[in-house]
């Protein structure tokens, strides 16, 4: 039996995965990358971060439960076609095993007003991709900034 060095054993750990997909991947870095994704205004980007039976929990005013890619990546089209420039930042990130969950403030545009939202996202991973995300997220402010029904 081959003993590795201690320092090529601390190389190999801290090694950072390459690309999205390694499988050493950790749920934060599939959850960040599934926001930043949002960033490109691509639905087939940001589909392309869950899974085949993705459960979508939109927990704001408006918000709608349903479960699957397909169906995710048709209203994605909507969605990202409505808020241009969207943009996540990232205010605080737990890890609680595949479970993450993301304080993030949005940016975007929606029918030429900027928006400003806060929210949580609870974001569930399963063999590198997302299975789950929870978002909850501020409804009154985004009917104040875009004037709708006040």
């Amino acid at each position: 039996m081959a003993i590795m060095s201690n320092s090529r054993m601390i190389r190999a750990f801290m090694k950072k995965p390459e690309k999205y997909g390694d499988p050493m991947t950790t749920p934060r870095d599939i959850a960040l990358s599934y926001l930043a994704a949002f960033s490109s205004g691509n639905p087939e980007e940001v589909a392309a971060h869950v899974t085949k039976d993705f459960q979508n929990n939109q927990m704001g005013v408006f918000g709608s439960c349903f479960s699957g890619r397909d169906l995710y990546l048709e209203r994605l089209k909507g969605y990202l076609s409505s808020f241009r420039n969207l943009h996540y930042t990232t205010e605080d990130v737990i890890v609680d095993g595949n479970k993450v969950v993301i304080a993030y403030h949005m940016t975007a545009e929606n029918n030429q007003q900027p928006l400003n939202i806060k929210g949580v996202m609870i974001i569930t991973t399963t063999d590198g991709l997302v299975s789950i995300r929870s978002d909850y997220w501020d409804g009154l402010t985004y009917l104040k900034q875009t004037g709708i029904g006040l």
